[in-house]
């Protein structure tokens, strides 16, 4: 018979990630104390999506350059938990990063944590012209300076901010097309996704809006992009 402690790493090793339930039935057991004190011999990592509540080994993840790793939609990052990650992620960005930019890389709502780091003191943020965001930034001014002035750099010479990543840009589009016999505004939308668990910011579907042409009063309603001039 198997020891609990080797019955938890083969369920994790063939699942990837399981939920406390899961931990409960493998074990036969209904004490989270147990079933932590078999996680901690094995070695274990917490998501820092769903409120932490899935688990892994900690030989499983591999991470990306951001310290990230996903298995389907649960997320796992090398800092721990989102609170964390936010805390580490904001200060290493060369630019900072805004509010639209970390959720699209962490796959949920930031605001919380993004609110709470700044409250501590534990981030700064500055508005930057031409953002339409707040850039949050390190807590350290010296290199609060540094990474707006690579954001400023970065945005010199581009009129036309860049389009979000394409899985958001096909969710917009998805949902514009299913919104499209009643018309709806980029705000409108953003709204719609948020109601659905979608995280996506007002300034990435105005974004698609303007480069689809899709803004209310245009008389190009089409999906398709528009042709490039010669």
């Amino acid at each position: 018979m198997l020891e609990a402690h080797e019955a938890v790493r083969r369920l994790l090793r063939r699942r990837r990630v399981a939920a406390l339930d899961v931990l409960f039935e493998a074990l036969g057991t209904r004490s989270r104390m147990t079933v932590f004190r078999r996680l901690r011999e094995v070695g274990y990592r917490s998501s820092f999506t769903h409120s932490g509540r899935y688990y892994t080994l900690e030989e499983i993840p591999r991470f990306d350059a951001h310290g990230l790793w996903f298995y389907e939609d649960v997320g796992f990052s090398r800092f721990g938990t989102l609170k964390q990650t936010v805390a580490r992620m904001v200060p290493e960005a060369p630019a900072g990063s805004t509010h639209s930019e970390l959720a699209s890389l962490l796959r949920v709502p930031v605001q919380r944590p993004l609110r709470d780091l700044f409250r501590s003191d534990v981030i700064g943020r500055q508005v930057v012209e031409g953002i339409g965001e707040l850039v949050y930034v390190s807590a350290d001014s010296r290199k609060a300076d540094q990474q707006i002035a690579h954001r400023r750099e970065s945005l010199q010479g581009s009129e036309v901010p860049a389009l979000p990543p394409t899985e958001t840009v096909l969710v917009i589009l998805a949902e514009a097309l299913r919104a499209s016999r009643v018309g709806v505004t980029p705000d409108q939308l953003a709204r719609r996704l948020s109601a659905r668990g979608v995280v996506v910011s007002r300034h990435e579907v105005r974004r698609v809006f303007e480069h689809y042409n899709l803004l209310s009063g245009k008389k190009n309603r089409s999906l398709l992009p528009r042709p490039s001039s010669p």
